[in-house]
């Protein structure tokens, strides 16, 4: 049997294809006859809100914020060199894509690291900037949480450390 994952009213939480949210609560609904718990999630960013039921929960991919270890592993991920392939855009957008729906900031962080462009590098696509700033947005987001920062001091930490790199 799966560990049953808890969360209570006030975690923060990563979801993959929606980053971090904030959990409100358990709901109880009855589905078709069926009695069903659901976490309630909110995602302030994206005004949205998310019930994921408790037995999915872990299937689906929902986590607790990352551990100090883990991000101190996405920063210094950011401080590698970057990786980024040969390969045709469309290509590499479909991996990066994958990288930031993963929720794992490791992976995040890498896109980060190799979508940046540091300014004596030449200008990236509209799509290269939107998905950079994309994983930037959700990295930061995670980081903030985190660090009980708000996200544009966390944006500018995760900045200032690329252009240190």
């Amino acid at each position: 049997m799966a560990k049953k994952i808890e969360f209570t009213a006030g975690d923060y939480v990563v979801y993959p294809t929606h980053g971090v949210g904030k959990v409100l609560g358990i709901e109880t609904h009855e589905i078709s006859g069926e009695t069903i718990d659901l976490i309630v999630i909110k995602f302030e960013k994206d005004r949205m809100t998310l019930r994921v039921p408790v037995g999915k929960a872990q299937q689906s991919g929902l986590r607790r914020l990352s551990s100090r270890k883990m991000m101190d592993s996405a920063l210094a991920a950011l401080k590698g060199r970057s990786r980024a392939k040969k390969t045709m855009w469309s290509r590499r957008a479909q991996e990066y894509e994958a990288k930031i729906n993963s929720g794992d900031p490791v992976s995040i962080a890498e896109v980060v690291r190799d979508l940046h462009r540091a300014d004596d590098q030449p200008d990236q696509s509209f799509s290269e900037r939107q998905m950079y700033q994309a994983a930037l947005d959700r990295l930061a987001r995670e980081l903030a949480a985190l660090e009980a920062i708000d996200e544009q001091a966390a944006a500018d930490k995760l900045e200032k450390l690329l252009k240190a790199a």
